[in-house]
């Protein structure tokens, strides 16, 4: 996010700095060159510009989405400052002053003329509301932007991963809602069905109607975005889109108007609450609900990448949800089907230096293999999990970690990205690799030496060995 400071002082430039970064992308625009060398000498990013002219602001880059704060220091031409600003096309602007300076130099017919410009006072600078006001209004330009844009279509797609988990479900109805659409009008769809059973209880509990889309589809709809998920994962089927938001690390490969992409967050739906509290769009019941139980799940209550925001996010939506239909969608999730599919992970499983790895051979359904690196990172003593099956010819790997060891995603990237897609977050990731790219990068294996391959692979990367030690070491499956 970047800040551009108009100083005068460079008091005032050094409090900014101080104040603003690491948050922000922070350079100070002065008249004086003097002044500048001084700031760089300090360590600020510094310009040399007339602030009263708009090609000082064109050769800072500013944008619609840059926050311009400008110092008032109670002398004239403040008015000429704001009209080269805008003229720039900036439209998060502040007016910074003391107490007496606001109430002098602000007149009445400078509010009028600039409605959307917000004062701020020095006192301010050091404390946290500020942050997240800036924040907040770089998220309301955004959010802004992408509902206009959305405005004149009669039909929306909004598009979710293949079997939607809470997340994604939440967070197409929290999209739905800040389009302020209905469900005929946007339609929330995904390639796959939603299969796992809490998964199934929450949208039916819910009333989330999840479409089966196919490719041939996407000429019915005039805009098209994808939440919780980025076009990449669909290969060549939507190469382009209209706006992405997600939690996951960003992607190459695709062309997006509009995207809100925020890796460090713990789910979608958190950034879907910021953008509702951003435009002061009210949320129902129904969409808390889904959105507070998404952030809880997505996170493992927190026990696994999160951050304040993400904490804020719960406190905000908790008043507006309902508990017991959250209970309700947590239930009981294990069935008998999937103890089934534990004792058969037990039986061909192999646990050292805290890392459980199992093969099941072939799944009938591939929700169970994640199901499983959960379940089994609640063992004692184990810190990472590698759960991997075939389903339709193709291994599927799930990894799981306690959230402060090494990266998961970085190892699956690192492991099968040559022969098929991987990523994911430091604390979960996964990869699908087809059998024919499998075997012929590790060789036709049998059940124990695709497991034996796995947990080599998985102890190389944690002792930070590029790749596997060619001597095969016992295991006990």
């Amino acid at each position: 996010m970047k800040c551009l400071a108009v100083c005068q002082d460079e008091a005032v430039a050094r409090t900014l700095h101080h104040a603003l970064v690491p948050s922000f992308e922070f350079t100070c625009l002065v008249d004086k060159q003097p002044l500048a060398k001084r700031l760089q000498d300090a360590g600020l990013r510094c310009l040399v510009g007339d602030p009263r002219r708009a090609d000082s602001y064109v050769k800072a880059d500013v944008t619609s989405q840059t926050c311009v704060i400008v110092e008032d220091p109670g002398k004239r031409g403040l008015r000429r400052v704001l009209v080269a600003v805008q003229d720039a096309g900036a439209t998060l602007i502040y007016v910074l002053g003391t107490p007496n300076l606001l109430h002098r130099s602000w007149k009445d017919e400078l509010r009028l003329e600039f409605p959307d410009v917000t004062e701020l006072e020095f006192a301010e600078l050091l404390s946290d509301p500020l942050l997240t006001q800036l924040s907040r209004s770089t998220t309301r330009a955004k959010v802004q932007q992408y509902q206009r844009y959305f405005a004149d279509a009669d039909r929306i797609l909004i598009l979710l991963h293949n079997d939607p988990d809470p997340d994604a479900l939440a967070s197409g109805l929290g999209l739905r809602t800040v389009l302020r659409r209905t469900k005929t009008t946007a339609i929330i769809g995904a390639f796959g069905d939603v299969t796992r059973p809490e998964n199934l209880r929450m949208a039916k509990l819910l009333d989330i109607q999840v479409e089966r889309i196919t490719p041939d589809a996407f000429n019915h709809f005039e805009r098209i975005a994808t939440v919780d998920v980025q076009p990449h994962y669909f290969g060549n089927a939507l190469p382009k889109v209209d706006l992405v938001i997600d939690h996951h690390p960003e992607q190459p490969g695709y062309t997006a108007i509009y995207k809100d992409i925020r890796a460090d967050y713990g789910s979608t739906s958190t950034i879907l609450t910021e953008h509702l509290r951003a435009v002061d769009i009210s949320i129902s019941e129904r969409t808390a609900t889904a959105m507070l139980y998404a952030i809880k799940s997505d996170t493992l209550f927190f026990a696994r990448h999160t951050n304040r925001l993400d904490l804020d996010a719960f406190t905000y939506l908790y008043p507006l949800a309902d508990s017991a239909m959250i209970r309700k969608m947590e239930g009981a999730e294990i069935t008998l089907e999937r103890m089934e599919y534990v004792c058969r992970a037990m039986k061909h499983s192999a646990l050292h230096n805290q890392v459980f790895t199992t093969f099941l051979g072939t799944s009938s359904r591939e929700d169970f293999i994640p199901y499983l690196a959960d379940f089994f990172l609640q063992l004692e003593d184990v810190k990472w999990t590698v759960v991997a099956g075939v389903v339709d010819d193709t291994l599927v790997v799930s990894v799981r970690n306690l959230g402060y060891t090494r990266n998961a995603g970085e190892f699956v990237r690192r492991s099968f990205a040559d022969i098929g897609s991987a990523g994911g977050h430091r604390s979960m990731a996964k990869a699908l690799v087809p059998l024919e790219n499998f075997r012929e990068k590790f060789g036709n294996l049998d059940d124990a030496q695709v497991l034996q391959t796995l947990h080599q692979l998985i102890n190389a990367f944690l002792k930070d060995q590029p790749g596997t030690d060619s001597r095969r070491e016992p295991l006990k499956i």
